[in-house]
């Protein structure tokens, strides 16, 4: 098992990855945005985008034992921001069905969350990644739970049972130091040593939401939000900008996650890291370790760094959204004024017969993957654009 399963990391929890990461639960409405339209034919474009990479996932997508049947894992690339984008492009289209693909995720999650003892972590080749996933799981099931509660119901706060018992299987497994173990195959974003911060933020944007905090109203729960302030507090002065914008991001939602000085801290140093073009770039929002705690940091194989040097979807996409849900509007912030630009300049055109193709892409901070090789078929190829379309599309709707 250990041998095939090393290549499956990042297939299956965040690591915002992301299994993990669409930062975020259902978005908080937007103040009026007054950037040029982004039209219904590029919102169609990356509904397709997104819809497609779903179907290839259920079919290449690693298979879990659970509750006598088999489910495919929820992974924090691909599934959780797909859950999170289509349900903002279907409220723009004015859509309330949800789409064959958001059910299917509803349905693992409500299965994962009726706990047996004997269901299949999302790893378990040692007893390390044991650990690992049933923490990631627990935060990605209460993130997917939660959300979907606040697009049922903006006004109702009472939580399913499903998400009673998600955010307590939560609370649970929550770690002494108020964060939750990670999983950890040394490569970046989502799935090295410093990804548990993010995955910490994650459990506060479950937490913060209104059926969130109505099941965490419990002794066991209200100790674990202080844990989970605590912690976020105490490292946060050396965490990466990529982990703090996650930060930014989930104090929208949780109070007294950040202070006011904290939260406009993030904010300058986003703002001195924008690009003259109105983008971002992920490599800006290290410093990116992987494994090793100091430098000279590298990653374990070689990056295209002329993709990395440019400006990307995904860098972009989820600091306008953090952004925007930290306040900030298009009509008040050049910043996101800029940003929301440059995410409508350069969506790609649908190229059908591309497998290159999304509508925004971003680029592996592991490996090249865009020249052929191991690391480089097409499926993989796609998991940071698949993060890159969602995000993006959150920071115009």
């Amino acid at each position: 098992m250990k041998n095939i399963a090393r290549p499956l990391a990042s297939l299956c929890a965040i690591g915002f990855g992301v299994i993990w990461l669409a930062a975020a639960v259902t978005p908080a409405a937007p103040a009026a945005n007054p950037v040029p339209a982004w039209s219904q034919n590029q919102q169609a474009a990356a509904a397709k985008y997104l819809d497609n990479r779903m179907v290839e996932w259920w079919d290449k997508s690693k298979t879990l034992k659970t509750g006598g049947g088999e489910v495919k894992c929820v992974s924090c690339h691909t599934a959780v921001p797909y859950a999170w984008a289509r349900a903002a492009l279907r409220r723009a289209q004015h859509v309330t069905e949800p789409t064959s693909h958001e059910e299917r995720i509803l349905e693992i999650v409500r299965r994962r969350v009726e706990y047996a003892g004997d269901d299949q972590p999302y790893y378990d080749h040692t007893e390390d990644k044991k650990v690992e996933s049933r923490g990631v799981e627990a935060v990605i099931n209460a993130v997917i739970l939660t959300s979907r509660d606040a697009e049922a119901s903006s006004t109702d706060t009472a939580s399913s049972p499903a998400t009673t018992a998600a955010i307590t299987r939560m609370w649970e497994v929550q770690r002494s130091d108020g964060a939750w173990d990670w999983l950890d195959f040394g490569l970046e974003p989502y799935e090295a040593p410093d990804a548990a911060f993010a995955g910490a933020t994650m459990a506060a944007l479950a937490a913060g939401s209104p059926t969130g905090r109505r099941a965490s109203d419990t002794d066991k729960g209200r100790a674990g939000l202080d844990h989970l302030r605590a912690y976020v507090h105490a490292s946060l002065a050396t965490q990466r900008l990529f982990n703090r914008t996650w930060a930014l991001l989930a104090s929208s939602r949780l109070d007294g996650l950040l202070t006011k000085t904290e939260r406009d801290a993030i904010l300058h140093d986003l703002d001195q890291h924008q690009r003259p073009d109105g983008g971002w770039s992920l490599p800006d929002l290290g410093t990116w370790r992987w494994k090793k705690q100091e430098a000279p940091f590298a990653p374990p194989g070689t990056t295209d760094t002329d993709l990395l040097a440019a400006s990307d979807g995904y860098a972009t996409g989820l600091v306008v959204y953090a952004m925007r849900q930290a306040g900030r509007t298009a009509a008040d912030s050049v910043a996101v004024r800029k940003g929301q630009q440059w995410l409508i300049d350069h969506q790609i055109p649908e190229r059908p017969d591309d497998p290159a193709w999304a509508p925004w892409r971003a680029h592996s901070l592991n490996f090249d993957r865009e020249h052929g090789g191991p690391k480089g078929e097409p499926w993989r190829r796609m998991f940071m654009s698949d993060l890159a379309t969602s995000f993006a599309v959150l920071a115009l709707l």
